[in-house]
């Protein structure tokens, strides 16, 4: 049973990692068919799974994604004519209210070429398409699809032939054409070198702060890993045999700390494995990947439900073996492997906290996994080391008992209410709002107000010891939690609740976006400017860079641009704990001109305004790509919150400012944007 467990609890991190179990109802075929000696027609065969539908390329705007080949162009064919595809089945959509074409169980795409080259070649294409069933429609995707082309005999003969007559007329023409082609080509990587250069440059503060909250949120993880029944009774095994096998107690000391290298090195070289299989900078775009959200979702649940006592994660206990006789032989060699024994072994309790850590971590971006293993090991190897150093404080351990277990339970409430904050982030970036700020805090106020009950006594799970009665730590605590539990209930009718902002949806993401008196804010809504609505405390603000300059230049007023994000944590801070000062509040209604931009925003953009990224030389096809490269290529930074004060050419009035919860500070740099502003006038 516990092999079964590890196994499934393996391949779900497995597909974490790799990303390639996302379900895809999708494949594609290629084939190719001879029309001619250089006639060909590739032809692209859609396998859709039972009760999904592929739509075809003719799609009106306002409609879904429609299937779009894109082929690579090269000297060794051409095209002829479009994309032609199959009679497909044609609805009435009464979501989208129009004529729409799609496909079901399989379709072929066929594109007719003539051959240009007498030696074989391969044709690439980009598909990008979308699938949908019933109930929901899976993200925009894209394939690339190959094609081998194999000329005949005669093709060859006919190609060669046709060369020898042309290539003397445009061999100049056809020259002047290459360099061009390629110098554009210089030209374009140039560009992306200096831009990525540039951004090199300059390192945000909020990078930095960021990897310092990783570190400590990991380093007391560490010590919180250490009060479980898997590591706290190692702690006077492993220094007691520290103690015998050494001669002197300087031989025990060294031997200690090089236990505790060990043990900070097992973990670090986990965090690097993390860091190497996704890139250093690829990370931080997850935190607002919905899949990566919801995966998160399940896997938080998954180590939840085992810290509760559901089920164990172990590692195969032949693995614990095989290391145990390792460490056994003693000496440098023999303390690595006592050190791997330790993960190996403590890993039911362990392992959650590091799948944990490693999901912050991964959301962070850059060497946070790194940095997070290091604190979190940190914290292990401590205690072992200064124990070895000084075996009389062992005498001050508590000693093991059930109260190990409540640790680990405690740890199971908080793993599950963190889960909720993930798939709070995949329905914040899809907008969807099924999680709504009260269902939200709803799910919390159920899950800490058991807690409390658990630490009262009043609940027992399946590994806990009999309670006669509670100690004072543990009242306490239950104290703590129900007062906590309480302080969450008035949020549901509209209370900032300022101890926690960031984690719930924001204020404006709810069924009663202003509490329970919102006339005055309807009222306001009614009387909005084109491409205006009400943001965070009633805070006006405009979601269009150009609309949101065009009401600032009518009205002569200066502009705040605020870069943020449906799923950024710190942003939902900023707004809870210092838009809502009644002073900041006063500059931002009546003084600026919001514009709020949204990096994660996942609608695509119009068709017109799609062009190709001067960063990634990629397509950029969604309007928080747009505000993303908007932001870093102007400002050098791609980091939220991000604040910005312009007039109306878009110039900055004084410096930038990013996460500062010190509303006096935030205050100041307000006014002095705003007193720039009016004396350039």
């Amino acid at each position: 049973m516990n092999k079964n467990i590890f196994l499934g609890s393996l391949l779900l991190l497995f597909s974490v990692i790799t990303q390639a179990q996302i379900y895809n109802p999708l494949k594609w075929k290629t084939s190719i068919e001879k029309i001619s000696d250089t006639e060909y027609e590739l032809q692209a065969k859609a396998i859709i799974e039972s009760g999904w539908h592929l739509y075809s390329q003719e799609v009106s705007d306002g409609g879904p994604i429609p299937t779009r080949f894109t082929f690579t162009k090269t000297p060794e064919f051409q095209l002829i004519g479009e994309v032609k595809e199959e009679k497909g089945k044609t609805i009435n959509d009464p979501v989208f209210k129009m004529q729409i074409k799609f496909f079901e169980k399989e379709t072929t795409f066929s594109q007719r070429i003539k051959i240009l080259s007498a030696k074989p070649f391969k044709i690439k294409t980009e598909v990008e398409f979308m699938v949908c069933n019933d109930e929901n429609c899976l993200p925009p995707s894209s394939d690339e699809l190959e094609f081998a082309v194999s000329p005949s005999a005669k093709a060859i003969t006919l190609i060669e032939s046709n060369v020898k007559k042309e290539i003397k007329a445009t061999e100049i023409d056809s020259s002047i054409s290459d360099v061009k082609e390629k110098t554009e080509e210089i030209i374009q990587t140039e560009i992306v070198k200096t831009r990525k250069k540039e951004l090199k440059k300059q390192q945000p503060e909020t990078e930095s702060r960021s990897l310092w909250a990783i570190f400590l949120l990991s380093f007391f993880s560490g010590f919180a890993a250490l009060l479980t029944p898997c590591v706290f009774p190692m702690i006077p095994m492993t220094v007691s045999f520290f103690t015998k096998q050494s001669k002197t107690k300087s031989q025990g000391i060294r031997k200690a700390v090089f236990y505790g290298i060990s043990i900070i090195a097992i973990y670090i070289f986990l965090g690097a494995i993390v860091t190497w299989v996704f890139g250093a900078d690829s990370l931080n775009a997850l935190s607002t990947n919905v899949w990566f959200n919801l995966v998160f979702f399940v896997l938080l649940m998954f180590f939840a439900f085992s810290f509760l006592g559901a089920f164990e994660i172990m590692l195969p206990n032949a693995w614990a073996n095989k290391v145990d006789s390792q460490a056994d032989k003693g000496g440098i060699v023999g303390i690595l492997f006592m050190a791997l024994a330790l993960a190996i072994v403590s890993f039911s309790c362990t392992g959650p906290i590091v799948g944990t850590l490693l999901v912050e971590a991964a959301s962070r971006g850059g060497i946070a996994p790194f940095v997070g293993m290091f604190g979190f090991s940190l914290a292990l190897a401590l205690p072992f080391t200064l124990f070895a150093a000084f075996p009389g404080w062992l005498n001050s351990l508590p000693k093991s008992g059930g109260w190990l277990n409540s640790v680990k339970v405690f740890l199971g409430f908080l793993e599950m209410a963190l889960a909720f904050k993930f798939l709070s982030n995949a329905d914040l970036v899809l907008q969807l709002h099924w999680l709504e700020r009260e269902t939200f805090l709803a799910i919390w106020i159920a899950i800490f107000g058991t807690l409390t009950f658990y630490l009262f006594g009043k609940i027992q799970l399946p590994h806990d010891s009999p309670v006669s009665n509670i100690s004072v730590g543990r009242l306490g605590l239950g104290v703590l939690v129900l007062s906590f539990t309480i302080y969450l209930i008035p949020g549901i009718w509209g209370a900032p609740l300022k101890m926690i902002s960031g984690f719930p949806p924001p204020m404006h993401y709810s069924e009663i976006p202003n509490g329970l008196s919102n006339s005055a804010s309807r009222e306001i809504t009614e009387n909005l400017p084109e491409g205006a609505e009400l943001g965070p405390h009633d805070i006006m603000a405009f979601t269009d860079y150009d609309l949101g300059m065009q009401y600032a230049k009518k009205i002569g007023k200066p502009v705040m641009i605020d870069f943020t994000g449906h799923a950024c944590v710190n942003c939902r801070k900023m707004e809870d704990n210092v838009w809502s000062d009644d002073k900041v509040q006063k500059i931002l209604k009546g003084e600026v001109v919001l514009i709020s931009l949204y990096v994660d925003d996942k609608r695509e953009l119009a068709s017109h305004e799609q062009k190709v990224s001067e960063l990634t030389g990629k397509k950029i096809k969604y309007i928080g790509q747009k505000w993303s490269e908007f932001q870093t290529i102007k400002y050098k930074t791609n980091a939220q919150p991000f604040y910005v004060l312009v007039d109306h050419n878009g110039e900055p009035l004084n410096e930038t400012s990013a996460y500062n919860p010190d509303v006096t500070e935030y205050l100041d740099w307000l006014k002095n944007g705003i007193s720039n502003f009016k004396a350039d006038i």
